[in-house]
């Protein structure tokens, strides 16, 4: 591919378009990663803020509450350049930046999760809890399948959060996307102007960023149409 993009639009053009191209494969597997990583959590920190447990909820509460208010930023610089300066440890920029965006996600995600759960009528739990089902059962087989649709769509579009928060992650030396489009705009290479750079990586993210977007609003209008045909069914019932 470098080759053929040399071929193409020749030097230096050809070689700052492949190195953009391939260290955008790093964007990925970190919002990847942090996606996932964020899920797991924050789906624990979700299921202790809904149990009746006031201790697990206070928890919770307090863990989103410290890092909603922490921005990415600092805490990229606090994982990364902070605690391992002064604790004497060598911390690798993939390590850093996996915990601080797995840091932030988790604690958005639980929030747009705990808000799906709450969504789900009162009476469903009621219901569960006549047929003699426990808070777990009741969760697992009532309440989430019905959250799941409800948190569907904007934890889709959080995803696109994700991706727009890796590029702070340049400042620990992750070498992303972000990392070699501002050494190649710094660069005293004809072509390599930051004017030329900074589009072509907007562009690359935009790429990103934009179908998990037209997904989202599709998944939206989707469930929104099967949750207004299912009031029409029970309502004619």
């Amino acid at each position: 591919m470098r080759d053929l993009l040399i071929a193409l639009l020749g030097k230096p053009e050809g070689i700052i378009l492949f190195q953009l191209l391939e260290a955008t494969q790093f964007t990925i597997y970190l919002s990847l990663i942090a996606f996932l990583g964020g899920g797991i959590v924050g789906g624990l920190i979700t299921l202790m803020r809904i149990t009746p447990s006031k201790t697990s909820k206070r928890l919770a509460v307090s863990y989103i509450w410290l890092f909603q208010s922490t921005p990415l930023l600092m805490m990229l610089f606090l994982t990364g350049l902070g605690l391992p300066r002064l604790l004497g440890v060598d911390v690798n920029p993939w390590t850093a930046a996996v915990i601080s965006l797995v840091i932030y996600a988790s604690a958005y995600l639980s929030d747009v999760w705990r808000g799906a759960v709450e969504s789900v009528p009162t009476g469903q739990w009621e219901g569960a809890r006549s047929v003699g089902l426990g808070f777990l059962p009741t969760l697992r087989l009532v309440i989430l399948p019905q959250a799941f649709r409800i948190a569907l769509a904007p934890t889709v579009g959080f995803m696109v959060q994700i991706i727009k928060g890796t590029s702070l992650a340049y400042i620990i030396g992750f070498h992303d996307l972000m990392a070699i489009g501002k050494r190649w705009a710094n660069a005293p290479v004809d072509g390599s102007e930051p004017f030329i750079i900074f589009p072509i990586m907007a562009l690359i993210y935009f790429a990103l960023c934009y179908p998990l977007t037209l997904w989202s609003r599709h998944l939206e209008r989707r469930l929104g149409s099967i949750n207004k045909r299912e009031k029409v069914a029970v309502a004619a019932a």
